[in-house]
């Protein structure tokens, strides 16, 4: 896959610079809004039988993606055409198994598209949400994370929610959620190796949410041919030698003019561990940044149920 042109990496002091003026901008210190593309406050609704395409990304959480994909096979939509998109690399054997193992399976009103990417260009996943944004031919584009899980009836409601909806974002209004997971946690083992994985849903918690954040980013398909993701701004568009924290949700949301409108969409779960593939560095600092989640994870789930 070509992910058409994509701009050369400047000097990483740059990038930095560049970086932290995006996030002054976005968080209104820097009143630059006029700067960029004004997008529009409704796109015309669409009706009948819709086409939503869902995109992921794929790096060392094959463990993960299994449970998402499995979900489609076992929870396939009658009301709604999925195109599923899977962004990754070649360098990551075990999301390639598991990948070339789905491609075989047959499943009604899914389509199965993998996306190879260079891991530079994977490790800024704004690129491959850009991509997607601007090529896609759906109705909806839903840009989620791989450890988002479609349970029964899920895309079937979401098909209902979104009939004749004008709004350029929307987001489930609740999420399941499990606790931080270990790495020996029989619910990631299950799926070490290529295959479907069943996801029960018991022994999660429902959070409320207020706002259409990185996994729960569902956009009107004109609004993302028309705004790309991100597409104006070139340090969410940069090849990185590592794994980028994902600053440009926010930036999308800011770019679009919306948090997002709320629906309702029961069956959305989420699978969360305490450690994260994409970590680098040494193992002390793997082992901080996997304490200081603990610890935030805490705090947020601290009220919910």
């Amino acid at each position: 896959m070509q992910a058409g042109s994509v701009r050369v990496a400047p000097q990483r002091w740059y990038r930095g610079v560049q970086g932290q003026l995006a996030r002054l901008a976005v968080s209104g210190v820097l009143p630059i809004r006029g700067l960029y593309p004004k997008p529009k406050s409704s796109y015309p609704g669409k009706t009948g039988r819709l086409h939503l395409e869902i995109v992921s990304h794929c790096w060392q959480y094959a463990h993960l993606q299994a449970y998402q994909l499995s979900s489609l096979v076992q929870h396939p939509p009658r009301d709604m055409d999925i195109t599923m998109t899977v962004y990754y690399s070649e360098e990551d054997t075990k999301a390639v198994e598991l990948l070339t193992f789905f491609a075989q399976q047959q499943v009604p009103n899914v389509v199965w598209q993998w996306r190879a990417l260079p891991k530079e260009q994977l490790f800024r996943r704004g690129i491959g949400r850009n991509h997607a944004a601007l090529n896609s031919s759906a109705d909806w584009v839903w840009f989620t994370d791989c450890d988002v899980v479609f349970h029964a009836g899920a895309l079937d409601s979401l098909a209902k929610e979104l009939q004749g909806c004008e709004a350029p974002l929307v987001y489930p209004q609740e999420e399941r959620v499990t606790s931080l997971l270990a790495e020996d946690d029989p619910l990631l083992q299950n799926a070490a190796q290529a295959q479907i994985v069943n996801l029960d849903g018991t022994e999660f918690i429902t959070k409320q949410i207020t706002k259409a954040t990185g996994p729960l980013q569902i956009t009107h398909g004109d609004a993302a041919r028309e705004m790309g993701y991100c597409d104006a701004m070139s340090v969410y568009q940069t090849p990185a030698a590592t794994w980028q924290k994902c600053y440009e949700d926010r930036a999308f949301r800011w770019l679009l003019n919306s948090q997002g409108q709320p629906v309702n969409v029961p069956g959305v779960y989420r699978i969360r561990h305490i450690f994260k593939g994409r970590y680098t560095g040494s193992a002390t600092n793997t082992s901080l940044r996997s304490r200081i989640r603990q610890v935030q994870t805490w705090w947020r789930d601290r009220k919910d149920k």
